[in-house]
């Protein structure tokens, strides 16, 4: 395994450290409520799939944020973790978690049509409002 197809990081107190082998290169955000309540902005996020291995597991603590989602966080400093869907275990981590970002991309927002109107990003990206995303990705999908 190439350290290029590795990201390594940590919440901000350091008693959660993360390795994720083969996550995507591609940052998205999410604009939902939710989301947005949970952080006070977009959740910028790494799609790190399921092969992601945590240190420090006794400060994780599992919001079950929806029937078909969970959210990690430290226990000590509160940084978030992570969002879960319940099926498929894949873990869409912070951008911010990781050491290592000078090769990232961002590349997709979801829930566009629920960003509010004081912000937005620059960068031309692939959009797919809440209707797109519940047609793919919802409860019903997974």
């Amino acid at each position: 395994m190439s350290e290029n197809n590795r990201l390594s990081g940590s919440c901000l107190c350091g008693a959660v450290r993360l390795v994720a082998e083969n996550p995507s290169q591609k940052v998205s955000a999410c604009h939902c409520a939710m989301c947005r309540k949970w952080g006070g902005g977009p959740f910028m996020e790494i799609n790190c799939g399921t092969d992601i291995v945590f240190t420090g597991e006794d400060h994780i603590r599992v919001y079950s944020s929806s029937e078909w989602a969970q959210r990690g966080f430290c226990r000590q400093c509160g940084s978030h973790l992570f969002y879960r869907p319940r099926q498929g275990g894949e873990y869409m981590v912070p951008v911010g978690l990781f050491d290592k970002q000078e090769h990232l991309v961002f590349d997709n927002q979801v829930f566009i049509d629920k960003k509010p109107g004081f912000y937005s990003f620059q960068n031309k990206t692939n959009e797919m409002t809440e209707e797109e995303v519940f047609k793919v990705f919802g409860p019903s999908q997974m």
